[in-house]
């Protein structure tokens, strides 16, 4: 896709409502400082429209980027991360449950996975909890710049197996340095928006 015009646009936090459009939604699950701010501006070809940060926890609200008028890049709160208080996790948690229910335009979820590491229990969790509400999560395993590339196979494999995906699931490796990953991400949410996902 070439991207003409990328925009923060609506930032839904617990009490806010949540936008009602005619345009897909592409959401983005992931835990706190797997990438996804540096996903969505790699994918924008922007540098910080969606804000980054060396700490965790930083999104905490639901942050949707209106993407040439056509599609919207919606970004979930992070989850995961300790030094936030259980009831702020349990907040969190019910506002993507919210989103996950209601959205009346959202077409896939991409979860987003460190390559680098097995999955969490919090990746596992979250893996299910997806298929539970009725999607099937593409993977996007981030930060392959750190690899080697004689590594990402057996790193990929690391990925599905701990996430017991199911078959047929795509895991696809990204780079926010290099932008290695960004082509088939793109195909992938083309197709979404043509309702063949």
């Amino acid at each position: 896709m070439i991207i003409k015009n990328a925009e923060l646009e609506t930032v839904c936090g617990i009490t806010s409502v949540l936008p009602d459009h005619d345009k897909a939604e592409i959401a983005f699950a992931g835990k706190s400082n797997v990438g996804k701010s540096s996903l969505i501006n790699g994918l924008m070809n922007r540098k910080s429209l969606a804000r980054t940060s060396s700490q965790p926890g930083k999104t905490q609200t639901i942050n949707f980027y209106n993407v040439n008028q056509t599609v919207y890049l919606v970004d979930l709160p992070g989850y995961g991360y300790a030094k936030v208080s259980q009831s702020e996790k349990e907040k969190w948690g019910k506002l993507i449950e919210r989103y996950l229910h209601s959205s009346k335009q959202l077409r896939a979820v991409f979860l987003l996975i460190d390559i680098r590491h097995e999955p969490s229990q919090n990746d596992k969790m979250m893996y299910d909890w997806i298929l539970h509400n009725g999607y099937e999560p593409i993977i996007i395993a981030t930060k392959l710049d750190k690899l080697k590339r004689s590594q990402v196979a057996k790193h990929i494999k690391m990925v599905k197996e701990g996430l017991h995906v199911v078959p047929g699931t795509a895991v696809i490796p990204f780079s926010a340095v290099t932008k290695d990953g960004r082509d088939e991400i793109w195909e992938i949410i083309e197709g979404c928006m043509a309702q063949e996902c």
